[in-house]
């Protein structure tokens, strides 16, 4: 079986920056959306495209803290959103739609890992709701501002993504891991792009899945100090000690490529990791994608699953 899962050559790699691979790129007249865009890479993502031009718009749980990120950031305007509220979600694609705005990208950057067993909405898990059910009814509902533009749809996963879904249990209703729920979430995340890009490649929009890499960032808030010292993460002060470990500036790095590099173009539904498409895992080895990760039938399973629990569907009419 062939997979378009492998490397292209890109030239660039994992100490790759966002200027590297934004160099002879112009955003002029184009807008992003970027959920999580004020704080760690997403921060990162923001001044990266609003350097090249873009007009980013970044929806943000805090907004009051999102506005002070991007002080000074030319370019760049603040919304309300709270990912883990579909009402919220809602609200805020109403007022971009209303803008009469169509949109060139959307990186999908905000999300939560690890945390304590948190119920939101109709008690579905906190990890699930936010990092996929939310960012899956903002990509449908936004989808008339989407579709005119050829958008590039980015999909913000992890290495985690390897747990897979749990698909008799997503909301893990009968004994809560922390880390297993957030696995799922970013397995979700991909199985996500994989099924939007099949979905929408014929109106020119495509969609990728990238994993930023291991960095330090407020993702971690949920962790606490000792348990990431016995990772041999940081040391006692704080301090990162693993040398695999990115800056928050090479981290935002594959998701920027991926949503702006013509070496892209043409392509689309699949995972990208250290700016270039991964291969796919090999047993007991570290980086690449799962097979289940990318497996069309998975991510048709979960789309159908996420219209059936949010209601939201773009697609509905032509499937």
């Amino acid at each position: 079986m062939t997979t378009p899962q492998h490397k292209i050559g890109s030239g660039f790699g994992a100490r790759s920056t966002t200027e590297d691979v934004l160099d002879g790129i112009d955003l002029s007249g184009r807008t992003a959306i970027v959920t999580g865009g004020y704080s760690g890479l997403g921060l990162e993502t923001t001044r990266a495209l609003a350097a090249a031009g873009a007009r980013v718009v970044v929806p943000a749980r805090r907004r009051a803290a999102a506005q002070e990120a991007v002080e000074g950031i030319e370019g760049v305007e603040t919304d309300d959103l709270d990912l883990s509220d579909l009402d919220s979600v809602r609200g805020f694609t109403e007022r971009f739609l209303d803008s009469g705005r169509k949109v060139d990208i959307v990186i999908n950057s905000a999300g939560i890992m690890a945390c304590p067993e948190t119920r939101v909405g109709p008690g579905w898990e906190a990890q699930f709701a936010t990092n996929h059910l939310g960012h899956y009814t903002l990509i449908n509902r936004l989808w008339p501002a989407i579709a005119p533009g050829g958008a590039r749809v980015i999909a913000v996963s992890s290495g985690a993504h390897g747990m897979g879904v749990r698909w008799d249990d997503v909301h893990f209703e009968r004994g809560y891991d922390r880390w297993q729920a957030y696995g799922q979430a970013k397995a979700a995340n991909v199985l996500f792009a994989v099924h939007l890009d099949a979905l929408g490649r014929d109106a020119g929009v495509r969609a990728f899945a990238v994993h930023p890499g291991s960095i330090l960032t407020p993702l971690q808030r949920h962790l606490a100090k000792a348990e990431m010292v016995d990772a041999g993460w940081i040391d006692e002060k704080g301090n990162a000690t693993d040398p695999t470990f990115k800056t928050p500036g090479q981290g935002a790095t594959t998701q920027v490529w991926a949503a702006t590099s013509p070496q892209l173009t043409g392509l689309g539904g699949v995972y990208c990791e250290d700016c270039d498409i991964a291969e796919p895992a090999a047993e007991g080895s570290e980086g690449g994608v799962h097979a289940h990760a990318t497996d069309p039938e998975q991510a048709a399973r979960l789309w159908a699953l996420s219209a059936e629990l949010t209601g939201v569907d773009a697609f509905a009419a032509a499937t």
